[in-house]
């Protein structure tokens, strides 16, 4: 059964990345925090993600808390994508420039997720059912529609206004 705090959840799953003669496997982690409530990170390379031969549908069920896993380990790759991206790549192509997801044809669980950067760009797959289950995971976190709720711009906004700030440098 799926855990996740009450700040987060992690999914750890197996992307696929395609290559001109075979693919490999990527153990990789989705990782959501409700408080940057937009996005999800996608943790490619992390060492505690799925085995290789385990099923789709199980890896989705592999949720932990936030706390088990740290951005900062080394061999880690992390890209940053919109919640809402992830979502509509499950219906339809979406996505401009450096990142675009789109299901596979006829009714496969396949989600494709192309990345491109300055040294080069990677096509992955990975199972739709995974994505799904993670995305529900993160929607009873934080609804879609409530993430603004959360991240109190207006309070923000009046502190940096009035002057308060964490910056050591201001006087």
């Amino acid at each position: 059964m799926p855990r996740h705090s009450m700040s987060g959840c992690t999914a750890r799953t197996t992307f696929h990345l395609i290559g001109p003669q075979s693919w490999t496997a990527v153990p990789a982690a989705l990782v959501y925090d409700s408080t940057d409530p937009f996005a999800v990170r996608v943790r490619f390379g992390d060492d505690s993600a799925a085995e290789v031969d385990v099923p789709a549908e199980e890896a989705a069920t592999q949720a932990t808390d936030l706390d088990d896993t740290d951005p900062d380990d080394e061999g880690s790759v992390e890209w940053l994508l919109s919640r809402d991206l992830l979502r509509a790549g499950l219906i339809g192509p979406v996505g401009e420039g450096d990142v675009r997801l789109w299901p596979a044809r006829n009714g496969l669980d396949v989600l494709f997720l192309q990345l491109r950067a300055p040294s080069g760009e990677a096509l992955f797959e990975v199972s739709g059912a995974a994505v799904g289950q993670f995305l529900r995971e993160t929607d009873a976190l934080v609804p879609v529609g409530a993430e603004s709720e959360l991240l109190q711009v207006d309070d923000e906004l009046t502190a940096l206004l009035r002057g308060g700030t964490d910056n050591p440098t201001s006087h």
